[in-house]
């Protein structure tokens, strides 16, 4: 089984947190919570990692893996031809359940992308992800820490149960209070088109909404 490790939901011990980034940067894959659900984290440079990440979740190489991050500025970094569309969203909903799918910039490799040339992200509002993305200094993974199929874990007990020794290291905050899944917004047509690839925790209509004003 993995080293599951308590953690402060709203307060989370920085040695905790600093810990967690060290594996990651060594290459484990580490199980984070976020506010929706628990997340398999890796770098997201570290190909051999992102890889792993495919290999747990026996997920299919064509869909990108959704990158956490800490600000609507670093996610702008990660991606190119950002729209204003981005911009609009971002300042209304975040941090919270919305994933943004953006064409992808240079500094990510084609792996994350899954070749899609796209890549997606959010800012949790867990602060347990935003510590640790802070002290990485750059995005890690957020896809679910569940099987394609199954129900996303939202315990560290439904972690272990799904995925075992899979994965090397659990941060367990209990459970998650957000039981809905993100709202996906594609943004990475033309400067302005958009569309919902899924409707979740924010209304299709709240989004819509920003869009039109």
């Amino acid at each position: 089984m993995p080293e599951v490790l308590p953690i402060d939901p709203k307060q989370p011990d920085p040695a905790l947190i600093a810990y967690c980034a060290y594996r990651i940067k060594r290459g484990d894959v580490v199980v984070v919570p976020t506010d929706t659900y628990y997340g398999l984290a890796v770098d997201p440079v570290n190909v051999r990692a992102v890889q792993r990440v495919y290999e747990i979740k026996s997920r299919v190489v064509t869909k990108p893996l959704t990158l956490a991050v800490n600000s609507m500025e670093q996610a702008a970094v990660l991606a190119r031809d950002v729209p204003d569309m981005f911009f609009q969203l971002a300042h209304r909903f975040w941090p919270g359940p919305l994933t943004m799918i953006l064409r992808a910039g240079q500094r990510l490799p084609l792996r994350v992308t899954a070749n899609t040339g796209n890549v997606a992200v959010r800012v949790p509002s867990s602060a347990v992800a935003r510590s640790l993305i802070d002290a990485m200094g750059f995005p890690v993974t957020a896809t679910a820490a569940s099987m394609i199929g199954y129900p996303e874990s939202t315990s560290a007990q439904e972690v272990c149960g799904q995925l075992g020794e899979r994965v090397s290291l659990v941060l367990d905050a209990g459970e998650v209070q957000q039981r809905n899944f993100t709202t996906i917004v594609d943004l990475s047509g033309t400067p302005e088109q958009w569309n919902i690839q899924r409707a979740g925790a924010i209304p299709a209509g709240e989004v819509a909404e920003v869009l039109w004003q």
